[in-house]
């Protein structure tokens, strides 16, 4: 990873000052009471998608500082995702549990709502999302790994789940769902630059790769009662959607790169 640069670090800032709070998950409601998706999908209680409310952008925060100058991915993925192989040799524990992702029309954005995880090494990053997968497939009982991608606090993208299936991150909402989780705990920890700036540009790519508007990119807790992703998550995902937010920088030049 290259040295953060000034720019990188100001997006943090309005996240920082945020403090600690009770451990919470991507499974835990506002109630306190747990509550994930179950491993089959679609549902014959899903709520059809015209009936979620397009996202909240937030208020218009005049001047919001693109995320760093990192080369922008004009690509179909994200210049740095890192392969599946490269934490896990194990495949869908249950084949005949998965359903096709069809066309992305929406993404929405997770933590893992652990124990806070602050490590740069890539070999911990990898060890965490072993952990996560064996949790979903043993305990869970689901076919796979929840997310389809997870970042980490060092800001690297890796993949999981494949977008051939439809995942399991949002109960009853996954069809056509592109899932991307932030390892940590975002109600006891902030995220880092890196991690942000990765976060930004790989959501903004997924948006220009598939179509999917800024009032079609959600939070968990935008979708279902759940506290994920954590007050400091939700803090950044309100900026970067507003109208001179980081998503629209990263879409601009993405259109800009398109058309050179």
């Amino acid at each position: 990873m290259q040295p953060l640069s000034r720019r990188q670090i100001v997006i943090s800032g309005s996240v920082a000052a945020l403090g600690a709070a009770i451990l919470p998950s991507c499974a835990r409601r506002m109630d306190g009471a747990m509550d994930m998706p179950g491993p089959m999908w679609p549902s014959s209680t899903a709520r059809p998608m015209a009936a979620i409310p397009p996202a909240p952008a937030g208020p218009a925060i005049k001047g919001t500082p693109f995320p760093g100058p990192a080369a922008i991915p004009s690509d179909s993925v994200f210049p740095s995702v890192i392969s599946r192989t490269a934490w896990t040799r194990a495949g869908l524990a249950r084949p005949r549990d998965v359903f096709a992702l069809g066309r992305v029309s929406r993404i929405t954005v997770h933590h893992d709502g652990m124990n806070p995880f602050t490590s740069t090494s890539q070999n911990e990053s990898a060890r965490r999302l072993e952990l996560i997968r064996q949790s979903h497939v043993n305990k869970r009982g689901w076919a796979d790994i929840g997310y389809h991608y997870i970042l980490d606090p060092a800001g690297r993208v890796w993949q999981g789940r494949s977008v051939q299936y439809q995942g399991a991150h949002v109960q009853d909402q996954n069809e056509n769902n592109l899932g991307i989780m932030c390892m940590g705990n975002y109600d006891r920890q902030s995220p880092t630059p890196a991690m942000l700036t990765s976060l930004m540009r790989f959501v903004g790519s997924q948006m220009k790769l598939y179509g999917v508007p800024t009032n079609r990119v959600y939070t968990h807790q935008e979708i279902n009662p759940t506290e994920c992703p954590g007050r400091s998550i939700q803090a950044a995902m309100r900026a970067g959607r507003s109208r001179n937010g980081a998503l629209a920088m990263v879409l601009t030049e993405l259109n800009a790169t398109h058309l050179a």
